[in-house]
Order: structure tokens, then sequence, then C-alpha cells
């Protein structure tokens, strides 16, 4: 299973013209089937999305009907145990609460990757290995099969 970080989720809705490619590639990860999110991801990528300060954000209903289509998605709550595993996955590698948040909910997850731009790409956290999608070099594994949320779909 692969985790995706709020960046993904963000380029998927973009609207702005110089984010194309991303966006494209964001939509295709989508595709793949066995992906999670955690609740921290859902909550940021609302936030973000809908920040009236943001470049080309979105409505809150155009936010909520995305998280709808990707209801089918793993979702990982936040729990006491991923709190204290973010924590000490933080300390352990130098990076802030929220990325080691990120990597704590795709291990309870599961997850054997993280589609992320934010954090170093290719980076192995312990089993946990982080996947730069949006660079030329990327590892990411494209799959075929399973449901799906493109085709225009995201279009509010």
């Amino acid at each position: 299973m692969r985790f995706v970080d709020t960046n993904v989720l963000l380029y998927a809705v973009s609207i702005l013209p110089e984010d194309g490619e991303k966006r494209s590639r964001a939509r295709e990860l989508l595709e793949e089937p066995d992906l999670a999110v955690s609740v921290q991801v859902l909550q940021e990528f609302y936030h973000q999305a809908t920040r009236s300060s943001r470049r080309g954000a979105i409505s809150g209903d155009d936010a909520l009907r995305f998280v709808e289509r990707i209801s089918h998605f793993s979702v990982q709550a936040v729990t006491l145990d991923v709190f204290r595993a973010a924590v000490a996955i933080s300390r352990r590698f130098g990076l802030s609460y929220w990325d080691g948040a990120i990597l704590a909910a795709a291990r309870v997850a599961g997850c054997d990757a993280v589609y992320s731009e934010d954090m170093s790409s290719e980076q192995d956290y312990d089993g946990l290995r982080v996947v730069n999608p949006f660079t030329g070099h990327s590892q990411a594994i494209r799959r075929t099969e399973g449901p799906g949320v493109t085709g225009g779909r995201y279009d509010g």
C-alpha cells in the first residue's frame, strides 16, 4: 500500500496553469489501487485548498466533494499511538512533528512508501520509503487496476 501526502491531493485539484504537469501526475497516482491517507492529510488538504490567501483556492464544498471522491482510500486515524510514534520518528530523523506524523500514520496503515514532494525523495525511514512522484527520476509504482478518481471529476 502507498500513502499519499497532502501535496499530491492539492496538485490534483489545482487550477493553476503552472501546476499542469503535477496535476496530471497527481491524478494519475490517485488512480492506483491500495492508497492510504490519514485524517491529518485530509485536514491539511481542506485547510490549504480553501485558504482565502491561496492562489486558485477552491470552495469548501468543492474540497469536501473531492474528499468524498477519494473516500475509498484507507484512512488512518490520528490516535495516541500514532502521535507517540510521530514524536519518536521526528526526533530520530530530525523531522518536523508533522512529517513524523505522516510517516507514523503510513507505517500504522501498513504502507511501504509515501508519495510526497515535501520530504527527501528515496529516503528510507526504517523500511518506509519516501517517493517524490513529481521528479523525472521517481521510482513510483504505476498500477492500472482499481477504482479511479480522474476523468474530469475533480472539477467543481
